[in-house]
């Protein structure tokens, strides 16, 4: 469950930290309190998008912490699969947000977004006042139902998935066969053009870069002609190039050197830097006689050039992606020549891959349709208790023309709120509140299908009061006896099933507009209500009838839990 929340200058939150308790916690407050800019807070967390225009006006960053205590096994072993393991079974997720970018961390390690929002998924479930309307979609109708009976759906449901990608892709196959005969012989003669073209280059890896360095050694022959003369008459051994000099000082030091034993080893330096223009200009005299410009040479390197380059201006940018471009040629050309027989065993792979389609659509379906029973008779039950007295509900199944990643159903809700009248789709009969009420039984079913510890209603009680009210808050006692529930609500029903009681207010601290929370007990608790059933006046008469409904909301908690 979510045992710590903490926000730090986002919108009015200067900064708080609210210890949340098991069971039913409830938050209340005037509008525009800062209730919703709490929810937004824990919505970060789920991957909602950030802005700057978030962070509390002067302050650098905003930060939100949510630590969960993790004691579902289910939780653990989801956690886990994502290489997430609690540290004394607790879970932290953050997230910075700072000018054009966010850091989000699970217990201190950075993570993406998406990361974040899948470890969230497994903790904490949040219903806001407007997502009832997705209800009304058939796709999210199918959604709920699968959630509901995964177990057995999602594995059928992944093979289904699996096998219609397989059906798209032998589908995309044929077509690609779809070519007349006059297309076909173009197609053919244009690809024999090609590989031909390329077989005639008889083209080998390393040809080009070869024939490269031997193109620019022969279209520079002249330089490097003029400049290795140069360099010889610098070097050799004629008038006053060095190689003369050198030796004539080799042989001035020799006469010498007898005199002084240090003068043996000049002798022995200056004799090795004879030796080594000696060698020098014998290598060089050698690379000046092969040094031949040979017009008819320059000429076949040129044309070979010009041809391999032609290729790889119409194939590819080397000689291995030609190469590589020619067998694939050679391959479709294949393919056309073999066309009949490649277009029926096509044609006969996607019938194939129909069946195995239409096999694994049929069992979806007929896992659907048993779990559907199944969710049918828990949303009677649930819309019971919330105080829909003649409900009847059915899930209808229609096929859809073809199938899909998601199977071949199409699924719509319909509902009778009234005895003697027929079944209609929800949109054509709920009225908002009633919706809300059905989105509500179907998260308590969902809560208690995949365990998740803490799920977080915002004004649940959007279009209902009186007795319909009354029995929203016996169900939302319910469900926090299994589960952990965070409730923001303006209704003084839900707010006196509380098993710990915020209050969220704003005030002007140092000239500047803050939101705050604190933990309302006892009479704190009752005056909160009393301001929920009488407004800005409260008398004494609202005092006692606030007392009186905390005392009685006492009453049923501890005779259920009985």
């Amino acid at each position: 469950m979510l045992v710590h929340l903490h926000v730090k200058n986002l919108a009015l939150i200067e900064e708080i930290e609210v210890e949340f308790g098991p069971g039913l916690n409830i938050l209340t407050g005037e509008t525009g309190a800062g209730k919703s800019i709490l929810l937004g807070s824990i919505q970060l967390i789920l991957g909602g998008k950030t802005s700057r225009g978030m962070i509390r006006e002067n302050a650098s960053y905003g930060l939100v912490e949510l630590l969960f205590q993790v004691e579902n096994t289910k939780a653990k072993q989801a956690l886990e699969s994502m290489d997430i393991y609690p540290q004394d079974g607790q879970v932290l997720l953050s997230r910075k947000i700072m000018e054009g970018r966010s850091i989000s961390k699970i217990n201190g390690e950075v993570c993406t977004v998406s990361q974040m929002k899948a470890a969230a998924a497994c903790l904490i479930d949040i219903h806001g006042q407007h997502e009832h309307q997705s209800l009304l979609y058939p796709d999210k109708q199918l959604e709920i139902l699968d959630i509901y009976g995964k177990e057995k759906i999602q594995p059928v449901k992944e093979k289904v998935e699996k096998a219609y990608k397989e059906y798209r892709k032998c589908e995309k196959e044929l077509q690609a066969f779809n070519m007349d005969e006059e297309q076909r012989n173009r197609e053919s003669a244009f690809l024999e053009f090609e590989v031909r073209e390329i077989e005639k280059a008889v083209l080998r890896e390393g040809e080009d870069e070869e024939l490269e360095k031997t193109y620019r050694k022969l279209s520079n022959g002249r330089k490097i002609v003029d400049a290795l003369q140069a360099v010889r008459g610098f070097t050799g051994y004629e008038g006053s190039s060095a190689g003369d000099l050198v030796g004539e000082a080799l042989r001035e030091l020799s006469r010498v050197s007898e005199y002084d034993e240090e003068l043996a080893g000049l002798e022995s330096s200056l004799g090795e830097v004879d030796s080594l223009l000696n060698d020098f200009n014998r290598e060089l005299s050698s690379y000046m006689e092969d040094m031949i410009f040979d017009q008819e040479t320059f000429e076949q390197t040129e044309r070979r050039l010009d041809q391999i380059n032609g290729l790889k201006a119409k194939y590819g940018q080397s000689i291995g992606k030609i190469l590589e471009y020619q067998k694939q040629q050679m391959e479709k050309l294949e393919k056309i020549q073999q066309y009949d027989q490649l277009y029926q065993e096509a044609k006969e792979k996607l019938c194939q891959c129909e069946k195995v389609l239409q096999k694994n659509g049929d069992e979806l379906s007929k896992i659907r349709k048993e779990y559907s029973r199944q969710l049918e008779a828990k949303v009677i039950q649930g819309l019971q208790d919330l105080n829909f007295a003649n409900v009847d509900f059915a899930i209808s199944f229609k096929q859809a023309r073809s199938c899909t990643a998601a199977g071949y159903d199409v699924i719509e809700y319909e509902i009778s709120t009234n005895p003697g009248e027929s079944r209609k789709p929800l949109g054509k009969i709920v009225s908002g509140g009633e919706l809300s009420r059905i989105m509500l039984a179907l998260k308590a079913i969902l809560a208690d299908k995949d365990q998740i510890e803490t799920l977080i209603f915002d004004e649940i009680d959007t279009g209902i009061s009186g007795r319909t009210a009354q029995k929203v808050s016996e169900k939302m006692a319910v469900i926090g006896r299994h589960h952990q529930v965070i409730c923001i609500t303006h209704l003084p029903q839900i707010a006196a099933m509380a098993d710990t009681h915020f209050e969220i207010e704003k005030h002007v601290e140092n000239n500047e507009m803050i939101t705050q929370i604190h933990t309302l007990e006892g009479e704190d608790s009752i005056r909160e209500l009393a301001r929920l059933l009488g407004g800005a006046r409260i008398t004494d008469a609202v005092l006692e009838n606030a007392r009186e409904m905390k005392e009685l909301a006492l009453v049923h908690k501890n005779t259920r839990l009985k």
